[in-house]
C-alpha cells in the first residue's frame, strides 16, 4: 500500500494562488490524481497525471487555472493552483492508481488530505 502524504493548503485571498505537493512511496508506477471535497458535498476529481508526466487531465472546473505535474525523482506530485476562487475551497486530497477500468485510472490509495481555503 502506497502511503502519501499531501502539503501546501492554506487560507488565501480570491485571485491568488497556491501550490500543493504529495509524496509517495513506489511513486513512479502510479499514476497520480488529486481530488477535493467540499464541505457537505461529494469528493470530485480534479485532475490526474500519467506514469511519465506527458499526459493530464482535468475537470472542466479547474482547467487553465490548475496544472498538475510530476518529478519522478523526487517522488513528488504537485498541484499549482491559479487565480483561486471561493468555490476551490476544499478538502484536496492527493490518489495514486496501479491499475485502470473502462478507461480511467482506479485510485485506491489516498493521502489524509489538505485543507485549502479562498476568501472572498
Amino acid at each position: 500500500q502506497v502511503q502519501l502524504v499531501e502539503s501546501g493548503g492554506g487560507l488565501v485571498q480570491a485571485g491568488g494562488s497556491l501550490r500543493l505537493s504529495c509524496t509517495a512511496s513506489g511513486f513512479s508506477s502510479y499514476t497520480m490524481g488529486w481530488f477535493r471535497q467540499a464541505p457537505g458535498k461529494e469528493r470530485e476529481f480534479v485532475a490526474h497525471i500519467s506514469v511519465s508526466g506527458a499526459v493530464t487531465y482535468y475537470a472542466d472546473s479547474v482547467k487553465g487555472r490548475f496544472t498538475i505535474s510530476r518529478d519522478n525523482a523526487k517522488n513528488t506530485v504537485y498541484l499549482q493552483m491559479n487565480n483561486l476562487k471561493p468555490e476551490d475551497t476544499a478538502v484536496y486530497y492527493c490518489a495514486a492508481a496501479l491499475s485502470w477500468r473502462q478507461g480511467k485510472p482506479e485510485f485506491r490509495s489516498w493521502g489524509q488530505g489538505t485543507q485549502v481555503t479562498v476568501s472572498s
